[in-house]
């Protein structure tokens, strides 16, 4: 076995010295810089080239330490020096000895300067904040899941977001700062890394978070992703004792009691594809309700806030309807966890409950005792409405469509009839299969083109009482399918304006700047994927208990919300107030939250003459085309 000699090892360890980085180097600079500054004083003291100091004595051994280490910084020095031509040529070698150190200690400061700055780019250092929301992933929901934050936070104190992606870090804040410009006072920090990781995970430091959004990638195993995230969290060796407050996104049902044994009861587990089907055929039946859900999602307006009772305490529900001035009661969050919306109205508050309300903001939500007067004479008596079978069109066939199908059998009354026309042949099985699970709806199936103007026309859209269009997402990108949905709405408005019908429609639209381009065909109702997938995903991740309220809301038991005929709860034209429209609603058991008015509904700015939550005392005067926003059971 050959053995290393002297001189390699010596050169071995040297070169593991220097691999340590610019410190190294550095040292070693240092190192040679005193030696050359010593070996100079030492060889100009024996040589006895001393200079004189101001009193024309010799300078000692230290004042000449002193002296060389000057020329080797100060390379003019040198013009000022008087002696033998020996000293001037030790001070010459002196000065280019310090200006060879010198320009490597600059290039080496340099180049570790760059290194840093170049490490930084990576997004590897570690986030040392706490009480931040954590983002794990990276899709197209991250930009509107973070300007709702944005707005969320802009009464906080230094609110931060951080970002964990598989993605480079310049990249992201390119991306961010191209689509949301300023963030105003929420810092928002990217780092790369991959959120599977659990020294990756480290870098973003999740035991400090206040809430962790985990979103699912756009690839065939996205369910898969989310569950090993959960994972990486719950059963981190390094997680707090505190449960952890997650939100993720789950698209497959099948994989949801997966997702739940792995988030234990840390995690609210949004179901995408379920909720995006629930809200499209609860909005196909009322059209205006998209703007109410909208409204109640986003942090621009009005938002569903908890409260303690204070001045309600040991009232009725129905009697603190009109106790809260600037909010609109909705339901009861009970001292033992449960959460109804529309609780029968002859239930007492009690002192541990909370109550639920749609509210400006948290603060707004105070009750005040007083008289709250009502016209009695404006106010209608309950008149039963007998449902009729309803039929409905649904255009385009996505992933999708088999839920909002069988969601829609769970609305409808029965012989109710449901008509798709799809050119993707592949359906036609798959609703085959279907028709048998069905309850209450007829099934027909057409192929057939629905950007085509013809195929509309065989079609009669003016016969049908609803009609939703679904994108092509399965086997188109996001702009052709988003295309596609634009053109067969613009087939649909204008046939409905020569026809001079108004038909009631529902587009899915997968990015929302394609909805404004929508909104000139006068369509009030629209279902941005995205949109309101990250709107839900920011308000639970400001509140996990909102989770709770808006199943109760999203599913066809219980309480939803309707748009219901201003006529049937008060005297059209009358001139009267908002608490005379909560008093009629209230008789019937429900809750009068806003309503809409017809004369605004093509008014641009005005939210499709929507109003939610409205000043109680204001006046109002209510046509026959209005209508009164309520939460019911039916």
């Amino acid at each position: 076995m050959r053995k290393a000699t002297l001189r390699e090892h010596l050169r071995y360890r040297f070169d593991n010295t220097m691999s340590r980085g610019p410190a190294a180097m550095i040292g070693w600079l240092f190192l040679l810089s005193v030696l050359m500054i010593v070996a100079v004083s030492v060889f100009v003291q024996l040589t006895r080239q001393v200079p004189l100091a101001a009193d024309d004595r010799p300078i000692g051994f230290g004042g000449l330490l002193w002296w060389n280490l000057m020329r080797a910084l100060d390379s003019g020095a040198i013009g000022s020096d008087q002696g033998t031509p020996l000293f001037l040529a030790t001070m010459f070698v002196m000065t280019l000895g310090g200006i060879f150190l010198v320009s490597m200690l600059i290039g080496v400061v340099t180049s570790g300067i760059e290194a840093r700055l170049e490490e930084l780019r990576k997004g590897r250092s570690f986030v040392a904040e706490e009480g931040h929301t954590l983002i794990l992933g990276w899709s197209p929901h991250v930009f509107t899941i973070l300007s709702e934050l944005v707005t969320a936070n802009a009464n906080q104190r230094r609110p931060c977001v951080v970002i964990l992606a598989e993605k480079d870090k310049v990249e992201m804040d390119d991306e961010l700062r191209a689509r949301l410009g300023s963030t105003g006072r929420t810092r928002v920090v990217c780092r790369t890394g991959s959120p599977l990781d659990l020294a990756d995970l480290e870098i973003a430091n999740p035991h400090a978070a206040r809430a962790i959004i985990i979103l699912a990638p756009e690839d065939d195993k996205a369910d898969t992703s989310v569950i090993k995230g959960l994972l990486a969290i719950t059963n981190n060796p390094k997680r707090r004792a505190a449960p952890y407050h997650i939100v993720a996104e789950i698209r497959d049902s099948q994989n949801v009691e997966a997702a739940r044994l792995a988030g234990r009861d840390e995690a609210s587990l949004v179901l995408v594809d379920d909720l995006i089907s629930r809200i499209m055929v609860q909005t196909c039946r009322q059209s205006g309700l998209s703007v109410v859900y909208m409204d109640l999602l986003d942090f621009g307006g009005d938002e569903i806030y908890f409260a303690p009772p204070t001045a309600v305490a040991g009232q009725t529900f129905g009697q603190a309807l009109f106790a809260f001035p600037d909010s609109a009661l909705i339901g009861l969050h009970f001292a033992d966890g449960r959460i109804v919306l529309n609780p029968p109205m002859e239930t007492v508050i009690a002192p541990d409950d909370r109550v639920i309300a749609i509210s400006a903001d948290d603060d707004t939500v105070r009750a005040q005792a007083g008289l709250f007067p009502f016209d009695e004479a404006a106010i209608q008596a309950p008149v039963r409405r007998a449902q009729q079978p309803e039929r409905t069109l649904i255009l385009g066939w996505n992933e999708r469509a088999p839920t909002v199908i069988a969601e829609l059998d769970r609305y409808v009354m029965p012989d109710s009839a449901l008509s798709v026309v799809t050119d993707d042949p592949a359906a036609l099985e798959t609703l085959t299969l279907l028709q048998d699970s069905l309850t209450n709806l007829s099934l027909q199936t057409h192929l057939g083109d629905t950007t085509d103007r013809r195929t509309l026309d065989q079609l009669s859209p003016g016969s049908y009482d609803h009609i939703i269009t679904l994108s092509s997402s399965d086997s188109l990108d996001v702009q052709q399918a988003d295309g596609r949905t634009l053109v067969t709405l613009l087939h649909l408005r204008d046939m409905a304006s020569r026809a001079e019908q108004d038909y009631s429609i529902v587009s899915e639209m997968l990015d929302v700047r394609n909805r404004e381009l929508a909104q000139v065909t006068q369509a009030d109702d629209f279902i941005v994927s995205d949109r309101l997938v990250s709107l839900l995903i920011s308000q639970i991740a400001e509140n996990a208990a909102l989770k709770a309220v808006f199943d109760e809301l999203f599913r066809a038991e219980g309480s939803e919300i309707y748009l219901k005929p201003a006529g049937e709860y008060v005297t059209l034209g009358t001139p009267l107030t908002f608490y005379t429209v909560l008093e009629a609603a209230r008789r019937r058991g429900e809750v009068a939250i806003g309503y809409r008015l017809k004369a605004e509904a093509d008014l641009p700015g005005r939210s499709y003459g929507v109003h939610l939550n409205p000043v109680k005392s204001a006046a109002l005067e209510l046509s026959v085309h209005d209508r009164v926003i309520v939460l019911a059971e039916a």
